[in-house]
């Protein structure tokens, strides 16, 4: 049976919050007064004012209880209901329009239960309008439901004064089971949810950052709801307990509770039709349209979500795009994408760069005993279509994974490799280097799109996008040392059945094979161990092309960022380099924390320093991420200078002019190398048959898809090669370098 309560109808609009509730000497107007800002000088009716009232069939049940300012005009309100404490700001004979709706100013055929608003609003056919703080020159057309309680949060996990810890809301990333779960705030970066997800066994650092949380907001009763300057809402079924900023957009929305919108002049977020959203915060920019269902979530500045897209307990970073599919307890770094209805991804951490083809079934644990399974990739993730992945797996950074079900649990720690199932020989078959052996063009103008579309205004973390960076160079090391070990084995397997040796006998011999590229590699099976929980086979395949290239590239960052180097401190001669090179190299450990890399040891620090009390809030631990952030270059400079004498193995403090010239020779083929790459593999479909063959002509081709000659990245890249020849020319000059 329902509970109706029955009051007296001279309560309506009054008592908001209960007395135990309200400050010592204050009413229960106080926050209320706290958060209007508008600066108007409000003033009572005016007996003329009222007896205008009245004849536009307005009621009030006590109109001294109806403030206005100066410049009210009474004839502007018609048909509306008054109650509790009102507060009206200017109303002048205008229209204001937005897009395709133009409507009067005024309070029209509405229901208005102790509300704020600043000058020149429009609210118009809103059946129940219950406190809420209205900005200037604000739009609210026909909404059936606009209230706010008494002990809303606006998305945030806190916790009011009176109520239980069984209230607060937690996002359960990463893992179904909860056993990752963090609190949402407001203004939280994908660096706060890896750190309170990752590290579950640190219990002080924990409970700080819960203390932080609830420490971030007042934990009083009675915050008003907020509509910031100039937003405009229309044809919305129910929005409680709702904070939006200025320049929203808010359209044909079925639901939106407990919500957090975060918008202005230098991110314009916007809501469409058909959108159910429950327990969230919407970060600036940020776009949702057409059906979308989102639940107990975070989505960071300017990301989005459409076309019925479904995003539950998860968090969505920056400048990234959902449609159509499911997403359930994942954490998502920025620069993502999945477009397709019938991908799935859950209980997975995605460290950013990514993208998810249709009918990818990512993290899924309805093949494993529990729901406590994950799935972590690294930076660069592209699961092909119709691609199923059991927990618990894992992989390195710029994977790609071809069409298949895959029936074990994965853990494939070669970067930039093409994964695949080989059905009919039953062996998982894996080839390191594929982006940049056969697919550049996608791997170098992603790495530029992303930078490019980067919209970020408040850039507090220093996100990476760059395929060459610390995280990814190091697992290419790993990853030689990984080949260097399989080809040894192979050899010995092939030519001394009997005979064993050791991992490091091994390494040694497959370092001696693929550094001289000995054809010899080429007719051995090539196994790795340990890569899938399963007793097939995985075959490495390409490897001595993949050892070579990794080389190549790992050489490529070393030198690129030994220019960086130079043209940082404008060195003029050898001497002065030598000089500068800091002694000690290390190429240490790198975490991706949100999409900005640090140092293992850097990371260590802040949990050192929020455990000792040294940082004291989030804002704290922003501020470190921004002071982390403006050392990166300089940082990344060191990993690629220790990288580079790590793979050319020589001492960059007895660097010769013979040798650095060399260098810098190497670099310029490397980039023509890299160019040519880049043009090829676009290429390719040009002149593959089955990509030409629904065209009638070359002609009709080029008319579809636009010539190859004509593609600006391409074109940008050959520029940019030009450039470059000429900025090491100069470079040697000014060396004295032959």
């Amino acid at each position: 049976m329902n509970i109706i309560n029955k009051t007296s109808i001279n309560s309506l609009g009054y008592g908001f919050i209960s007395e135990k509730y309200i400050p010592k000497g204050e009413d229960e107007y106080y926050y209320r007064d706290k958060q209007n800002r508008s600066g108007i000088d409000y003033r009572q009716l005016t007996a003329y004012e009222i007896e205008v009232l009245v004849r536009n069939r307005n009621t009030s049940d006590d109109w001294n209880k109806i403030f206005v300012s100066d410049a009210f005009n009474p004839e502007l309100v018609k048909n509306c209901k008054f109650y509790g404490l009102v507060r009206i700001g200017k109303l002048e004979p205008f229209c204001l329009s937005f897009s395709d709706l133009k409507t009067p100013v005024g309070l029209y055929n509405s229901t208005i239960i102790s509300c704020d608003f600043g000058d020149n609003v429009v609210i118009d056919n809103v059946h129940y309008l219950s406190h809420f703080i209205i900005g200037n020159e604000v739009i609210v057309t026909n909404v059936n439901e606009m209230v706010t309680t008494n002990h809303t949060k606006f998305g945030n996990g806190i916790i009011k004064e009176g109520e239980s810890e069984d209230l607060r809301i937690w996002l359960e990333i990463c893992n179904e089971n909860g056993g990752r779960s963090v609190i949402p705030f407001t203004g939280m970066l994908a660096g706060d949810a890896y750190l309170w997800s990752k590290y579950r066994t640190d219990d002080l650092l924990l409970e700080k950052f819960k203390q932080f949380t609830q420490e971030e907001f007042s934990d009083k009763r009675g915050w008003y709801g907020k509509v910031g300057d100039r937003t405009v809402i229309k044809n919305c079924a129910i929005i409680k307990d709702v904070w939006i900023g200025s320049d929203a957009y808010i359209k044909g929305a079925n639901k939106l509770k407990n919500l957090t919108i975060k918008s202005g002049p230098e991110g314009k977020s916007q809501i469409g039709e058909g959108c159910e959203l429950v327990n969230g915060i919407i970060g600036f920019g940020c776009r949702l349209f057409y059906g979308v269902k989102a639940v107990r979530f975070i989505m960071a500045s300017h990301s989005q979500l459409k076309y019925g897209a479904r995003l539950i307990n998860s968090y969505l970073g920056n400048n990234a795009t959902i449609s159509c599919c499911e997403v359930l307890n994942s954490l998502i770094f920025p620069a993502h994408e999945q477009h397709h209805n019938n991908s799935f991804l859950c209980a997975a951490l995605i460290m950013g760069q990514s993208n998810i083809a249709a009918g990818a079934t990512i993290g899924s644990n309805h093949n494993s005993r529990g729901a406590d399974g994950e799935i972590i990739v690294g930076r660069g993730f592209w699961p092909g279509l119709c691609v199923s992945l059991k927990h618990n797996s894992k992989f390195a950074s710029f994977t790609i994974i071809a069409k298949g079900d895959y029936p074990a649990e994965l853990n494939v720690p070669i970067p930039f490799a093409l994964i695949s199932n080989d059905v009919s020989k039953d062996e998982l078959v894996i080839m390191p280097a594929y982006w940049f052996l056969y697919n550049m063009y996608a791997l170098a103008r992603n790495s530029w799109k992303y930078l490019d579309r980067d919209k970020r205004i408040e850039r507090i973390q220093h996100i990476e996008y760059d395929v060459f960076a610390p995280d990814s160079v190091n697992e290419m090391f790993d990853t030689l040392t990984i080949l260097e070990e399989t080809t040894g084995k192979a050899f010995y397997k092939k030519t001394e059945t009997k005979k064993k040796y050791s991992k490091e006998e091994y390494a040694q011999k497959g370092k001696e094979l693929l550094t001289e590229q000995n054809k010899i590699v080429d007719e051995l099976e090539i196994i790795a161990e340990s890569f899938e929980n399963s007793k097939r086979k995985t075959i490495l395949i390409k490897v001595k092309e993949a050892y070579s290239v990794y080389t190549k590239m790992i050489s490529y960052y070393g030198i690129n960022q030994l220019i960086e180097f130079i043209k940082l401190n404008n060195f003029s001669s050898r001497e002065e380099l030598i000089k500068a090179i800091p002694p000690g190299l290390e190429r240490n450990e790198w975490i991706n924390v949100g999409g900005q890399l640090m140092t293992t040891s850097t990371v260590d620090i802040l949990r050192d320093r929020v455990r000792t009390g040294k940082l004291k809030c989030w804002d704290d631990i922003h501020d470190f991420y921004t002071s982390e952030g403006k050392k990166y270059d300089v940082q990344k400079i060191k990993h690629a200078l220790a990288s580079l004498a790590e793979i050319k193995n020589i001492s960059l403090k007895k660097l010769d002019a013979v040798t650095l010239s060399s260098l810098l020779q190497e670099v310029i083929q490397t980039k023509e190398w890299i160019t040519e790459s880049i043009y090829s593999s676009r290429a390719k479909d040009y002149k593959n048959p089955y990509r030409k063959m629904v065209y009638e002509s070359f002609e009709e081709m080029n008319k579809v898809i636009g010539k190859l000659e004509d593609n600006s990245f391409i074109q940008y890249q050959e520029k940019e090669l030009k450039s470059f020849k000429k900025e090491i020319a100069s470079l040697k000059k000014k060396m004295k370098l032959k």
